[in-house]
């Protein structure tokens, strides 16, 4: 196989003393390898899973997402608010709570700040599809 020369440069600059591209910085087991998505996903499961042990039948058929950031419908502003989360139900008994990362990431300052919105998005959204208040779901909240 021949290199023209602006390939080569590129191929030399890239492993310039050949020892190879590097590899992570942290081993994949530690916190810190853990991507702000994956981390947002781990604080919803865990509020699912605190509601669960109260609500584990009404909860059966109910599923739990993590998207990104909502779709905004044609006519709605920011100024309506952006919502941290969404109950979908379907005619089937099916029900989706959807929660969204960034509004919450955008609007909560640290770690302990995000679980705990996350948790009350969930817990107002559980209400909703029960037809309770948010206090009678979780009582701490």
């Amino acid at each position: 196989m021949h290199l023209d020369r602006a390939q080569a440069d590129r191929v030399r600059r890239r492993d310039r003393r050949g020892r190879g591209l590097r590899g992570p910085l942290a081993p994949p087991e530690l916190p810190v390898s853990r991507s702000r998505a994956q981390v947002f996903d781990d604080l919803v499961l865990d509020a699912v899973e605190r509601l669960e042990r109260h609500w584990a039948r009404e909860l059966a058929n109910v599923e739990f997402l993590v998207e990104d950031v909502p779709r905004v419908p044609r006519g709605v502003t920011a100024d309506d608010g952006i919502p941290f989360s969404r109950l979908e139900t379907t005619g089937s008994g099916q029900a989706r709570i959807i929660v969204y990362r960034r509004p919450v990431e955008i609007r909560t300052r640290d770690p302990e700040e995000m679980a705990l919105l996350v948790y009350d998005s969930v817990v107002e959204e559980v209400a909703n599809l029960l037809g309770l208040e948010p206090e009678t779901v979780d009582p701490e909240t």
